[in-house]
This record gives structure tokens, sequence and C-alpha cells, in this order.
């Protein structure tokens, strides 16, 4: 069994530089890092994990506690994570919430119990659970949504320009009614999109009706229930901005079952792109977010607290594309 003085000998660096790299520390030269790793692989040294975490009484693991494992986004985002995870020398451990925050309550508790070595959480509640970690001194990043009166790292995208930008070209496409269906009131993705919509049509000169907005659960069922509500008004819309993907198939799938056209009689625009929006007919304009770029930043930013407890907190916010497709493009007179 290779030993860290194989691994030393074999990458022609010290062997206080090969236990750095094979517990995290991001004060090594990339390019050394990198031919430790390789000398690692080739003689298929494994650190000694007992001996290790009872040094830093910590293991190597991260938890990473997520809202809802079903939805799409979050398949690309974990990706991000875990490939940033692994170049790190960290293992990653999925945590699905269903947006409970008493079930996030209960893996924050495990995170602690177990000794994670760092969390990145994307919160269903308020800011209690975020807080509970930094206070244990547990390494902390947010992601996708910012917490209110949490002083922590965290990985956002600019969710309000995002819905500015889908609101504005259904505007633009021609469209007089533009709906809404944003997420649960209060939660920040759901609120600041609803922003972003609310601004476009206030520049363009359009009413913002209460009547044209509903909040839904960011699920498809809510999708469902939010278009057919709208399509029960006196005055029905004709067009859609829903602010998650899985909301934009449920009111899509809602248009479908009352053979109402898209984008003849509604326009659509999601926001989260889909690996299929471009495969559907006619296929679906959306708000894109980096969610693999989301997830490697919030790695490298919790490698970077681990290594760096003291560091003062950083935000960092991604930029959305608008991805238009036949959904939003009305067709000309």
């Amino acid at each position: 069994m290779a030993t860290i003085y194989d691994v030393a000998r074999r990458a022609e660096v010290s062997p206080a530089t090969v236990s750095r790299v094979a517990n995290g520390h991001a004060n090594v030269d990339p390019a050394l890092a990198e031919r430790v790793r390789d000398a690692m692989r080739e003689l298929a040294y494994r650190p000694n994990a007992v001996a290790r975490n009872l040094r830093r009484s910590r293991t190597t693991l991260w938890a990473v506690i997520i809202s809802d494992i079903s939805n799409p986004f979050y398949t690309s985002l974990v990706r991000g994570v875990e490939d940033g995870a692994q170049r790190s020398g960290y293992s990653v451990v999925l945590c699905n919430t269903d947006e409970d925050p008493a079930k996030e309550g209960q893996y924050v508790d495990a995170a602690l119990a177990e000794q994670m070595a760092g969390v990145i959480i994307s919160p269903a509640g308020k800011a209690q659970h975020v807080n509970r970690l930094a206070d244990a001194r547990v390494p902390v990043v947010v992601i996708d949504r910012q917490q209110g009166g949490a002083h922590v790292d965290t990985v956002l995208v600019d969710n309000e320009q995002g819905a500015y930008l889908a609101t504005t070209h259904l505007i633009e496409s021609g469209y007089r009614r533009i709906a809404c269906v944003t997420g649960p009131a209060g939660v920040f993705t759901a609120t600041r999109r609803l922003r972003g919509y609310r601004r476009a049509l206030e520049e363009h000169g359009r009413p913002c009706e209460e009547e044209l907005v509903r909040h839904g659960d960011f699920r498809e069922e809510g999708g469902y229930r939010a278009m057919a509500a709208l399509l029960g008004l006196r005055l029905r819309p004709d067009a859609l901005f829903a602010t998650n993907n899985l909301m934009t198939v449920g009111a899509v799938e809602c248009l479908v079952d009352s053979r109402i056209p898209v984008p003849d009689e509604m326009g659509v625009v999601g926001f989260d792109d889909l690996p299929w929006a471009h495969l559907v007919r006619p296929s679906l304009t959306t708000v894109a977010q980096p969610t693999y770029e989301l997830g490697r930043e919030a790695a490298a930013l919790l490698t970077q607290r681990i290594a760096e407890p003291e560091r003062p907190p950083m935000t960092l916010t991604l930029e959305t594309k608008l991805q238009i497709r036949d959904s939003s493009l009305r067709p000309r007179p």
C-alpha cells in the first residue's frame, strides 16, 4: 500500500505538500496540487481518513442541502458542486428538503452531528438554520436564494434582470395582457423575479394588474392550477411568464388540455432552461441560468472558506440569458 512518502517521491514534492493537498488546503500552487493528485491516482493512494478526521475534527464530506431534487435545475447545479468538491479532495452527501423548513432543520442537525467539513445550502425557510451552521463555525455557502440576516458566502443569479428580459421580450412581441406565475410569497427567487416582471411593465407604460399575478409552489401542479385560474378570468391573459421550469411545464400542460394554441393565443416564457426546450413544438423560450457554474462557484467559495475561515463573506451574482424560441414569437398579421 502506497504511503504519503511514496506520493511525495513520485510527485517530487515534500510530504507536507502531499498532506496539504490531501486535506483540501487551498494554499498550494495549482500545478503542484495537480502533480500530487496525479501521483495519488497512479499509486492508488488513499489517505487514512480516520487519522485525518481526528486531526481535523471534521470529516471530508460536504452536505449539499437542496430544496427539490426532482427539479432539473438542481441536477446540473449539484454536478458543478461535486466536480469542485472532488478537485479539492472532498465528497458530497446530497440532502433534499422538499421546500420544508422542518426537514431542512433535520439535515442541518445531521451535518452538525456528523461534523461535516462544510455545507452548501439552498434554503427552504428563514435564516435560522443557516445561522446555526455559522454559529457552530461550520463553513457554509448559500446558493440560489439569498438569506436576510445571515452573513455567509452566497452565490446567486440576477433573478430580477432575467425576469425583466423575459417580460420585455413578451411586450416587444406584441402581447398585451401578460400574466406572471411566481413562486411562494417570501421566497427570495420568487420575489426577485416578480420584481423584474413588474419593472418591465412599468417601464413600458403597462399597468401591473394584480389579478394577472399568481403564486405557485415551484412545481408542475402549481403551474397547472395557476394557469387554470388565469384562464378563468373574464379578460384572460394572452401571454405568460412562469418563474421556474416545473411551473412552466404545468402551465403548458394546462394550455394543451384547454386547446389554447401557443404562441398564437398565448405566448409563453419560462425561467430555467430545460434540456428538451428546443425539441418540443413550439420550442420553448426560457431564461437560462448558468446552473453548473452556480455549483462550481459555490464549491470554490466553500473551499476558500475552509482554508480561510476568517475571510469576510462575499456574494457572487451570475448573469442569466434569454433563449428566444417559438413559444413567445407571436405571428404577425
